[in-house]
């Protein structure tokens, strides 16, 4: 990081650290970015296709003042994926999202880090409501959706990834103990 860098918060769960997303994660992402498991979220890329993704986070933050998180486990520090929120121009609406490392699925780990990302959102940003696009063929990352209280709402024509599903989370006010579960 430099003084350009915007100021991302550090968030932490149970077993999860959300910080900002670094150059050092390249070659995890850049491992999972090349694997067929990738198809769900824009991939295969090529490694220098990678690096542009990063740094498209990081955009993010700056123009949007919220993003991706990069998610480490706290007890090793390894680098397990990417969670946060996302509302690039064209997007329909303010999106949790998720991606985990080939590694790092099958542990809870999307649904711990996007509960943190969807109590900053409601509790530090004030969304009223918030999306998850998910491929329909993608039935590991509709469980996580399930996990988190999100339904099914309809199916949106992407321009570049075609049809994705539309999944819309909780609002706030119905959130048990108001979205703070996911600081303990």
């Amino acid at each position: 990081m430099n003084a350009l860098t915007p100021h991302i918060p550090r968030l932490e769960t149970e077993r999860l650290i959300l910080r900002a997303p670094s150059e050092a994660d390249l070659d995890t992402e850049a491992e999972f970015f090349a694997s067929e498991a990738s198809r769900f979220v824009g991939g295969p890329l090529r490694r220098d296709e990678t690096w542009r993704a990063i740094a498209t986070l990081l955009g993010h933050w700056a123009l949007r003042g919220y993003g991706f998180w990069g998610v480490e486990e706290k007890e090793t520090g390894t680098y397990v994926g990417h969670v946060g929120l996302w509302y690039p121009e064209g997007w329909p609406e303010p999106e949790i999202g998720w991606t985990l490392m080939n590694h790092a699925t099958g542990k809870g780990y999307a649904t711990e880090a996007a509960q943190a990302a969807r109590a900053y959102a409601y509790d530090i940003l004030g969304w009223e409501t918030a999306i998850s696009l998910i491929d329909p063929d993608n039935h590991a990352s509709k469980a996580v959706a399930k996990r988190l209280g999100a339904a099914f709402d309809y199916n949106y024509e992407h321009p570049k990834f075609g049809t994705t599903e539309i999944w819309r989370h909780t609002a706030p006010g119905d959130l048990v103990n108001g979205g703070m579960e996911a600081y303990t």
